[in-house]
């Protein structure tokens, strides 16, 4: 369990210090949309190049807390490359995990690095921060191009 937490919090960490595609928009970005979270001040706007129903590029920008910079940056170095249908997948997966709602029968989700996200869970308080960036995700692919919030 030890090494669980101390990959944790080194990735965690790393994705707060170098993020991933961070204040890169991607030139064909034909996708956004942004939100907030007010208890926590965190703020995120997600670009996406989607082009024949795949992620191409993507990118962010704002400013938030450790976990909702990583969480961010995890999820778009997951996402790029994936298809609207995989990504939809991935995000519906990771949305229970961190909410503790835990895997469906037909869950095959393999998370991958993101896994070291699953401890989020115990800290009801930090799930609102580390599903921001996510949920942010899931409006530009739906090309709603709507104002996410958790409250």
């Amino acid at each position: 369990m030890s090494d669980l937490a101390d990959l944790y919090e080194e990735i965690i960490l790393d994705h707060n210090k170098n993020p991933r595609y961070f204040n890169k928009i991607p030139e064909c970005a034909n996708r956004k949309a942004e939100g907030d979270n007010p208890l926590c001040g965190d703020h995120y706007t997600i670009h996406l190049h989607v082009e024949n129903g795949i992620v191409e590029d993507v990118g962010f920008e704002g400013s938030g807390c450790a976990i909702s910079k990583a969480s961010a940056s995890l999820m778009l170095e997951s996402m790029r490359g994936k298809t609207e249908a995989e990504a939809t997948t991935l995000f519906n997966g990771l949305h229970r995990m961190l909410t503790g709602e835990g895997a469906t029968e037909n869950d095959t989700t393999d998370f991958g690095k993101l896994e070291v996200l699953s401890g989020v869970c115990k800290y009801p308080m930090r799930v609102k921060c580390a599903t921001l960036a996510w949920h942010v995700f899931n409006a530009a692919l739906q090309d709603t191009e709507s104002n996410v919030s958790t409250e």
